[in-house]
């Protein structure tokens, strides 16, 4: 199986007049069209996906259940306690917010640097992205506790000085963001226009070509519509990539701006953005791995594809444990005693267990992608996926939590421990994300269609004469 996949990523050509493709299985225009399409098109989708569609579904009618309980109720259902004011809320919103990071950086950044492996995986990638940060949005809202006033939190004009809290870093998310979320909903929907023309164009019945013709904005596929289609892609691309690291810099300023140990530090924002996209990038192995099994895009979504993720993986999984260890050290060289107590006390304190879980999950186990084995080995890199995102979710919460249990009076010290409506709300937010990622892949172009007929030979054809 090993030599296989091995083969399959060195299928290029040594003859230079061919050029390496990133579609296998012979695919032409009308191969990658089918094999797209088909999956939309379908009388039915996979029994795979029926099943999870209902777990997810029975996932979401939860959240729905403990976020109305929460608003009822209050957050004293929460393990909030008096040290520990902030708990798996915002947590949560990091985490979810860290996995929306790597389709805004596969489809801009990697788009304005000609990055062709991009175009088979950055469709859904930018679905997840948005998916997930409307997850991450869920979690400030239901935090403030009394959600009537949740209005707080929006840029409405300072009326007669009643503002609360209008100098708070927590309002500089909402704009970073709500920013962040609107530029990727254009990005995702400008990049569908073409292939949602081509499925209008395919539709057999009156609703979807409704549906698909009103989505397409009557795309006619003329040069006019490609030339106004490229340059607003190329200019969304543009406006996305600084995005990619504002957002998560602008996040890491909730806990860089305090003066708590811990948090107090200039280190966040690179080390925020490295995880996001660490965090990120792990997210799409775990949905394109199964998703290129269950609806047969193993021709589109190739080996290839899969090994240079996972090299991205492995290099901010580097970066982030570089991070790790030069904190100690920043702690230990800055001579302040209460810098070095938190840092020991989040590798030896009580919270030790979640420090090492993050540790191994974050550093450890992603070295395994310098072997060649592993990056293209589909089963054995989702199961790594999974450790990795459980990691980034204990880093969220290790920031979090001790620094906050353990701070400048030791009289004030705490323990927190989260409720299971803590626990079933987040589980219930990937009930909403995975809801959305599968009618996603079911009813809308999964991938790219118009990009990856880009890439092919045929894309490309040349013709000695024409230089004559």
């Amino acid at each position: 199986m090993a030599t296989t996949a091995v083969q399959e990523i060195d299928n290029t050509s040594n003859d230079p007049t061919k050029r390496p493709t990133l579609v296998t299985g012979g695919l032409d225009f009308n191969g990658v069209t089918e094999t797209v399409c088909r999956v939309a098109e379908a009388p039915s989708a996979p029994k795979s996906w029926y099943f999870l569609l209902v777990i997810a579904v029975a996932a979401l009618l939860n959240l729905f259940v403990w976020v109305g309980y929460l608003i009822t109720t209050g957050t004293g259902v929460w393990g909030l306690n008096n040290p520990v004011g902030w708990g798996w809320a915002i947590v949560n919103f990091v985490f979810w917010v860290g996995i929306g990071h790597a389709g805004t950086l596969i489809s801009a950044i990697l788009f304005l640097f000609r990055q062709k492996w991009r175009t088979s995986i950055n469709r859904f990638a930018e679905a997840m992205t948005i998916f997930a940060v409307m997850c991450a949005g869920l979690f400030p809202g239901i935090h403030v506790g009394r959600v009537w006033v949740v209005y707080w939190m929006f840029p409405i004009p300072n009326y007669l000085n009643m503002w609360p809290q209008f100098r708070s870093p927590l309002l500089w998310d909402v704009f970073a963001v709500s920013t962040y979320a609107t530029v990727s909903i254009l990005f995702w929907y400008v990049g569908m226009i073409p292939d949602l023309a081509t499925f209008r164009d395919r539709a057999k019945d009156k609703i979807r070509k409704f549906a698909y013709g009103l989505l397409s904005l009557g795309w006619k596929g003329s040069s006019r519509n490609w030339a106004n289609y490229e340059w607003a892609y190329l200019l969304l691309a543009a406006l996305a990539t600084p995005l990619v690291l504002s957002v998560h810099s602008i996040v890491s300023f909730d806990f860089a701006v305090s003066q708590l140990p811990g948090w107090h530090t200039t280190i966040f924002p690179p080390y925020f953005v490295a995880g996001a996209i660490f965090s990120g990038f792990a997210m799409v192995i775990s949905l394109a791995v199964p998703a290129r099994k269950m609806f047969h895009l193993e021709n589109i979504i190739t080996l290839r594809h899969l090994d240079i993720m996972n090299r991205i993986i492995l290099a901010t999984g580097s970066m982030v444990g570089y991070a790790y260890i030069i904190e100690f050290f920043i702690a230990w060289y800055s001579g302040n005693g209460y810098e070095s107590f938190a840092f020991v006390n989040r590798a030896f304190g009580p919270y030790a267990w979640a420090y090492w879980t993050m540790f191994t999950c974050n550093v450890i186990i992603p070295q395994v992608f310098w072997i060649r084995w592993a990056r293209v080995t589909p089963w054995f890199m989702f199961i790594i996926s999974i450790f990795v995102n459980i990691g980034m979710w204990f880093e969220r919460f290790v920031i979090t939590i001790t620094s906050l249990s353990r701070d400048f009076l030791p009289a004030n010290w705490g323990y927190y421990t989260p409720t299971y409506v803590d626990v079933l709300t987040f589980v219930g937010s990937f009930g909403l994300f995975l809801t959305l990622f599968l009618l996603f892949c079911r009813f809308l172009p999964i991938v790219a269609m118009a990009e990856v007929k880009a890439t092919l030979p045929d894309a490309h054809v040349y013709h000695p004469e024409e230089d004559h």
